[in-house]
């Protein structure tokens, strides 16, 4: 059976994110979403670590539920850490993403790590640590424990980072490195630009949202097919590269370093433009910020298109709010796009099953034409797309035909 799960996320305590990322929001809005397993984020800090601990009960083995929920989402203790430090002459600063088995292995990796860095400054804490020295703290705790390349590509904190990064696993993790078994594309890569690494065939390629506020959960995502759900089976599954059914990606031209530039320039460009420049904004005349377009580029060995045998596939999804929101041309936050999109769960069913699954006409006679036809755009890859850059997300539009006014339905 196909179960969809969301392993990296955060928490309220970590920068940037929402008050409203508890455990009870997390689990209504994984509900709404369709997600069976949800991380938990942050379990390296005091505080949250103590509110999990109050809060969740073991369900299966190695995953839990929110206490006196019936909803059936569950949770597997995750958190990300960032790793700076100075390897081969660079400032290096690599995010990982730790996934453990319990509380009882995740509280001897947190006392570890408290000795590299203040795990209560922030859900993800900054530790002086490599990222092989990490994976030997976290191995340490327990070989059951995963160590996962988050967002691998991002410029700035990123095991293949053009800014700070490295040119390939080895060089990254050296011994450690067949202990590693999986990367996160991250929302400005996609599968087909991680194909084209060979050393990417030895992983697995998954996905997740990086969520720092309700809502967000689920934007990326992993499908496995599994007879049964705990945490070994994931592990094992994540190691062996099986039961892997699909990805849920983002449009990775949305993601904030797809393409090339300079934001306080205004300047955007390809891979192949930036060539052109040297590397160097024509404007200011500084280094650019290289995007992961260019920097998956400049490591590929394979040329675009190629797909490795057996690599499983990807569904590219917009949000359900962001397409009624583009629809009724009105921000996602509305008071009647939310009112539509609760419409869509009651009616319907679970977002993914509404973006993934739905029939059309089925969707026809409970929303706006617009929203169903959107809804199928997307599937079919008809949107527009302005490519992301040095910090600022891309846009991706869904383009009705213009001779169609939106309609009145639900509108009201």
């Amino acid at each position: 059976m196909e179960y969809i799960f969301d392993f990296h996320i955060h928490s309220k305590f970590a920068r940037a994110t929402s008050k409203n990322m508890v455990l009870p929001e997390l689990d209504i809005w994984a509900n709404k979403k369709g997600i069976k397993v949800l991380g938990t984020g942050d379990f390296t800090h005091p505080v949250w670590f103590s509110h999990l601990k109050e809060n969740l009960q073991e369900a299966e083995q190695g995953l839990y539920k929110v206490k006196n929920s019936n909803t059936g989402v569950l949770f597997m203790l995750t958190s990300e850490v960032s790793c700076i430090y100075s390897q081969g002459g660079k400032v290096r600063r690599v995010h990982l993403l730790i996934f453990a088995p319990s509380f009882e292995v995740a509280e001897k990796i947190n006392k570890e790590l408290s000795k590299t860095g203040n795990l209560a400054s922030d859900g993800r804490p900054i530790l002086g640590i490599s990222a092989k020295n990490l994976a030997k703290i976290v191995f340490n705790a327990s070989k059951d424990c995963l160590v996962v390349c988050a967002h691998a590509w991002t410029p700035w904190f990123s095991v293949f980072g053009s800014k700070s990064g490295f040119d390939s696993l080895q060089e990254c993790f050296e011994e450690m490195t067949p202990y590693i078994y999986a990367i996160e594309t991250g929302l400005s890569s996609d599968p087909e630009m991680n194909w084209r690494i060979p050393e990417l065939d030895n992983v697995a390629i998954i996905s997740s949202s990086d969520a720092h506020s309700p809502q967000k959960i689920g934007r990326e995502a992993t499908v496995f097919n599994l007879e049964k759900v705990d945490y070994y089976e994931i592990i094992n599954s994540i190691k062996q590269r099986k039961n892997i059914a699909y990805t849920i990606e983002f449009f990775p031209e949305e993601g904030k370093y797809h393409y090339d530039g300079h934001r306080l320039c205004g300047i955007k460009l390809t891979p192949e433009r930036t060539k052109k420049f040297n590397g160097i904004c024509p404007k200011c005349k500084k280094p650019l910020t290289v995007g992961v377009m260019y920097r998956v580029e400049e490591l590929a060995k394979r040329p675009q298109g190629f797909k490795p045998e057996g690599a499983p596939p990807f569904k590219k999804i917009i949000p359900l709010q962001e397409i009624i929101a583009d629809v009724m041309n009105l921000p996602t936050t509305s008071k009647k796009v939310l009112q539509e999109y609760e419409n869509l769960i009651k009616n319907v069913g679970p977002e993914f099953y509404i973006l993934l699954k739905s029939d059309i006409k089925d969707l026809q006679k409970v929303t706006m034409p617009e929203i169903a036809k959107g809804i199928e755009m997307v599937r079919e890859g008809k949107v527009f797309i302005d490519p992301g850059y040095d910090g600022v997300f891309g846009k991706i539009k869904i383009e009705l035909p213009k001779e169609k006014e939106v309609s009145q339905k639900s509108l009201f």
